[in-house]
């Protein structure tokens, strides 16, 4: 069964209590139960990880590439500076899609200065946890060779 890596970076650990005008009200845990729910429909399996620590996002792609079809990162806080993470994700040679809650976009100019959306294959931004969902069904579907 093809495998997904799904990364959250800073601060996602908070959700539910963070700003939810910005970032909703549903809690990290239940977001994965959505996301394990859609997997589970698709055929596929999800691994997750969170931290706000960038070294340890690195060392979980670093371990976990070699047996993923595709990575789903939100990198929160690393979006503009995370450029350790970035080179894993491109190391990996995996399909990137690029995650954020909110619309970046229509916030403050610096959080839409992305180092990830140069390399992603897709970027999703502001359907809050449905981006997570839509990010899924378009890695299933590119590695079905579907889009």
């Amino acid at each position: 069964m093809d495998t997904h890596l799904i990364i959250n970076g800073p601060n996602l650990n908070t959700l539910g209590k963070r700003d939810p005008g910005q970032y909703g009200s549903m809690t990290l845990s239940q977001l994965e139960s959505k996301i394990k729910e859609r997997a589970k429909s698709l055929g596929v399996d999800v691994l997750f990880t969170q931290s706000s620590f960038e070294g340890e996002l690195v060392n979980f792609i670093h371990l976990n590439a070699p047996k993923a079809k595709g990575i789903i990162i939100n990198p929160a806080g690393l979006t503009r500076v995370g450029y350790s993470l970035l080179d894993a994700c491109i190391d990996s040679g995996l399909p990137v899609v690029e995650v954020h809650l909110s619309n970046i976009h229509r916030r403050e100019a610096w959080r839409a200065d992305s180092i990830f959306s140069r390399v992603a294959n897709a970027t999703v931004s502001g359907l809050r946890w449905v981006g997570y969902l839509a990010a899924l069904e378009y890695l299933v579907a590119l590695n079905k060779k579907e889009v």
